[in-house]
């Protein structure tokens, strides 16, 4: 796939090869678990066992490492497994990563409850100031693990300066691009080492698969990252990957209107009496807005808000939802509602991530824009 082709192109096309057997112009699920080797050592294509490569998940990690401008993309089973894969990978005890203080809940728990246990230390910074960032490096740092936008008080890092940052102190920068996407926003091309996706969210787009992803432009780091991989075998299975690949094709068109939609609620948001502060990076009053419009397309579907009366008044908004769904997770075509506090972020309680009780957080999908307003309207009050 030409690199001169515009995105909408690749997101289509890219991995996209039509079958050598049928012509079949989707690639086939390749449910199997072995395979029929031409003599001892004599691998067809490269295929010898699913763990170690399958052709749907070929077909993704082509498509992913694309869609990111780079030149190997690894696709898991979840989010979570790919971020573990990369921490053993970069990650020896003893070693020091600087995390932001607003990320996702199961991030925190990976660093807080599992990776510390064998030696790894953190330190918390806000990432979106970079002065920060560099004064919670240590000699021991390795990695610095940025999320922009936030989940989920949708801050916004500015990832060119953080890029520098990590250059000048030699260490390595990862970008959680979830929430965003490469639609509307590559790391890569603007210094990251490593980009991150949990593919079950808008890369995937149904609410219909669990998978996440890594992406790097450095040929050794991809080596060692596919060796661990292979080795840890937290892999994707050939119908997920195939979702993920499906998905992906609508990704663009859905972007565009899960912005359009997130733009409308916000504004409507920021007039309700009832709401104390509006989370949403297109508003031209929030603190990480020219970042955000200097290396993103448009601003996502993502938003949160804080309402007035505290933790029982927030949870009783959502509870009030008809339209948006009531539930965990984010970035299918459905709207989504939450209480990140007693929900997705219910680890991070006590820790220096800790999110208002008073904060609601929104997956703006594609439905209507006015039939979205109303629901949120009646779930105000």
């Amino acid at each position: 796939m030409s690199d001169h082709h515009s995105f909408e192109t690749i997101a289509i096309h890219a991995g996209n090869t039509a079958d050598p057997l049928t012509g079949a112009v989707v690639p086939p699920i390749y449910q199997v678990s072995t395979y029929k080797q031409d003599g001892v050592g004599g691998l067809r294509g490269g295929y010898e066992y699913s763990r170690s490569a399958n052709p749907t998940r070929t077909a993704l990690e082509e498509n992913l490492a694309a869609l990111e401008g780079g030149s190997l993309g690894l696709a898991f089973a979840s989010g979570l497994a790919a971020e573990d894969c990369l921490l053993r990978t970069l990650l020896s005890p003893g070693d020091h990563v600087v995390i932001p203080n607003d990320a996702y809940g199961g991030t925190f728990r990976l660093f807080a409850k599992v990776v510390s246990r064998w030696g790894v230390e953190f330190s918390v910074a806000d990432t979106s100031d970079p002065a920060a960032v560099r004064a919670a490096l240590t000699p021991k740092t390795r990695v610095i693990w940025v999320e922009t936008p936030s989940n989920p008080l949708l801050g916004i890092s500015d990832i060119q300066a953080l890029a520098g940052v990590a250059r000048a102190a030699g260490v390595r920068l990862v970008v959680d691009n979830t929430f965003a996407s490469p639609y509307l926003q590559q790391p890569l091309a603007l210094g990251a080492d490593v980009v991150v996706h949990s593919t079950t969210k808008y890369m995937g787009g149904h609410s219909d698969v669990v998978g996440g992803a890594l992406i790097v432009n450095d040929t050794a780091l991809g080596e060692e990252l596919a060796y661990h991989q292979n080795a840890m075998g937290a892999v994707a299975g050939p119908f997920d990957a195939w979702l993920v690949l499906r998905g992906i094709k609508t990704l663009a068109v859905r972007m565009d209107r899960h912005s359009e939609n997130a733009t409308r609620v916000a504004e409507m948001l920021t007039r309700h009496p009832r709401v104390t502060q509006v989370l949403y990076p297109g508003l031209p009053e929030h603190p990480g807005h020219e970042a955000a419009a200097k290396q993103m397309k448009a601003f996502g579907g993502m938003v949160s808000f804080r309402v007035e009366g505290g933790e029982e008044a927030a949870v009783e908004v959502c509870n009030r939802a008809k339209l948006f769904t009531l539930g965990e997770s984010l970035g299918g075509v459905e709207s989504l509602i939450e209480h990140p506090g007693r929900m997705t972020h219910a680890s991070v309680v006590g820790s220096a991530l800790e999110v208002p009780g008073d904060l609601v957080r929104l997956s703006v999908g594609i439905e209507s824009g006015d039939d979205l307003l109303a629901d949120l309207k009646q779930m105000l009050g």
